[in-house]
């Protein structure tokens, strides 16, 4: 490891993050009651013109109103390219109550933009007296925003995870897109020719693997949570599943769901599987008895385990553990 020291960001749960539009509290209930781990009441894109200051009111009112149980509570704010973004933040941390957890900036696009909202949030928790230190989540949807993400990653002692907006980020690097997150049959790879035939196949690529795995380098690098945009067409569950998987498998910790019907999609799939974790129980027992004899190395089912075999046996085994410790206690 570097001499440098990575502090991770405050651990939660994000396995499912769900967006719900400030301007429609009729949600808020039913949102506070599901399954999603985090909920971001939404002020920004869900939100039309005229409705902002509505939704504000809104959302300000059921952060304290609204029972939200164990979730994490996110508020997404307009950007700082706008004329709401001040009195987003203003007006929600003078009036609503400690229950907030975290904002979300959209579009960022430099590290001096996380600089400012700091800024912002730092003098309204002192002047308010605050006692909860409001985390920031990142949204990475722009090609200036890509271009910075590794100083964007490390700009605030509060940001706690980056998340990838596909949509934006096509509109931004004039990407041809066929839907929200989904793929287009033309990023693809043709085979050479093979046969008397000379049959030829042709395989479709994925075009957002290099946004997706930048965004995990520098969130990892700094220890926050690595966490993949929305998938839009919400009537397909087997293309939110390829995705998410594809996301998982690179690094990510969540997905968003932009309908209630993507939630337990996400979390199936962020769920650490029940034989990996009995395996990585067993993996931490080995190795455990291999420090005790003075080895470095030892062997289980035939294959060798070391040391980094013990960091992603500890990060399975912290998971189903804080899995089962949310079911007793809500159980109980």
């Amino acid at each position: 490891m570097s001499f440098k020291p990575i502090t991770p960001a405050p651990a939660r749960l994000q396995r499912s993050e769900l967006s719900v539009p400030g301007s429609s509290p009729k949600f808020f209930e039913k949102a506070a009651k599901g399954d999603a781990d985090v909920v971001f009441l939404d002020l920004e894109d869900a939100v039309a013109p005229e409705k902002k200051a509505e939704a504000r009111k809104n959302i300000i009112q059921a952060i304290g109103d609204v029972d939200w149980g164990d979730k994490t509570l996110s508020v997404r704010i307009n950007g700082l390219d706008t004329h709401y973004m001040y009195r987003d933040v203003v007006d929600l941390l003078e009036n609503c109550s400690e229950r907030l957890d975290l904002i979300m900036i959209p579009k960022v696009g430099t590290a001096s933009d996380v600089y400012a909202v700091d800024m912002l949030v730092s003098q309204i928790e002192r002047a308010k007296g605050r006692k909860k230190r409001i985390g920031f989540e990142l949204i990475i949807e722009t090609a200036l925003g890509m271009q910075n993400i590794h100083e964007i990653a490390a700009a605030s002692p509060r940001n706690e995870s980056l998340h990838f907006g596909v949509a934006d980020f096509a509109a931004s690097t004039r990407a041809k897109i066929t839907s929200i997150g989904g793929p287009n049959p033309n990023y693809g790879v043709l085979t050479d020719p093979e046969g008397p035939e000379k049959k030829r196949d042709f395989h479709w690529g994925d075009m957002w693997h290099y946004a997706i795995e930048r965004m995990i380098v520098a969130a990892r690098a700094n220890g926050l949570r690595p966490i993949d945009g929305p998938f839009g067409d919400y009537s397909d569950p087997d293309g939110f599943k390829a995705h998410a998987w594809r996301a998982s498998v690179l690094g990510c910790e969540g997905k968003w769901a932009i309908h209630p019907s993507q939630i337990a999609l996400a979390n199936e799939i962020n769920n650490p599987p029940p034989a990996e974790v009995e395996k990585a129980r067993r993996i931490l027992v080995a190795m455990k008895a291999g420090e005790a004899a003075g080895q470095g190395a030892v062997a289980l089912d035939g294959k060798l385990i070391d040391y980094a075999s013990i960091r992603q046996a500890q990060h399975l085994v912290q998971l189903a553990d804080t899995l089962a410790a949310r079911a007793a206690a809500r159980a109980g």
